[in-house]
């Protein structure tokens, strides 16, 4: 498969007319369509729409340092990309078997753990919300999204290698030897925020690596217009 980075994906919303003289809807549609083993293969293909995609990509770019864009793009083609392998791996490993299955309070605990690594990633509740807001994605959207995550993360944790609970001896050693962006912080006062960077960061490179694996197996199409 070969995706460039001009993937241009067009993110402009398809218009489905309602009934007659009614005026048209804006309506979400499907942008990518994948195909993986692990998700029943070709006969069940998998899809990512253009609103999650968008906001996905908005969020890459907030968590992007070097994150500037040519006059009001929020969004780089890179950050599309990096939003693209991101929930394509999310996906499959979110339906992927857990063993222990989950109890679905674990899930949300994962889930609202999610959300706060995002906010930490787009900078802060409200960057996070006015992300979501700006492609229109529904708190409800979002929770799915946030559930999606929970699961990939709980399947990597327990199927793969601990990673969600590290030890409060390995929390200290890396506050002292790691240059952390709360690196002359106080450890006492710091220590949520630090467990959620380095679980992200432990995710993000699971992740990372999950993909580059399944890649020549995953057989991705952008659809057209």
């Amino acid at each position: 498969m070969k995706r460039s980075l001009a993937l241009g994906l067009a993110l402009a919303s398809c218009v489905l007319a309602g009934s007659l003289g009614a005026e048209p809807v804006l309506v979400d549609r499907a942008v990518v369509r994948f195909e993986a083993p692990e998700t029943g293969g070709a006969r069940h293909p998998r899809f990512v729409f253009e609103r999650e995609l968008s906001f996905l990509a908005r969020l890459e770019a907030l968590a992007d340092s070097d994150r500037s864009a040519p006059g009001d793009v929020p969004y780089r083609d890179r950050h599309v990309t990096a939003a693209l392998d991101r929930q394509i791996a999310e996906t499959i490993l979110g339906m992927l078997r857990i063993e222990p299955e989950p109890t679905p309070a674990e899930v949300e605990h994962q889930s609202q753990l999610a959300r706060r690594m995002l906010s930490d990633r787009a900078g802060g509740p409200e960057a996070l919300d006015a992300a979501r807001e700006a492609e229109g994605l529904s708190e409800r959207e979002f929770g799915r999204l946030l559930s999606q995550k929970a699961r990939a993360s709980l399947y990597l944790d327990r199927m793969v290698t601990p990673m969600l609970e590290p030890s409060e001896a390995e929390l200290r050693s890396l506050h002292k030897s790691t240059n952390t962006p709360f690196r002359n912080a106080p450890f006492d006062t710091i220590r949520p925020a630090l467990l959620r960077w380095y679980v992200s960061r432990r995710l993000n490179a699971a992740l990372a690596s999950f993909y580059e694996n399944a890649r020549s197996r995953i057989d991705v199409t952008i659809l057209q217009r």
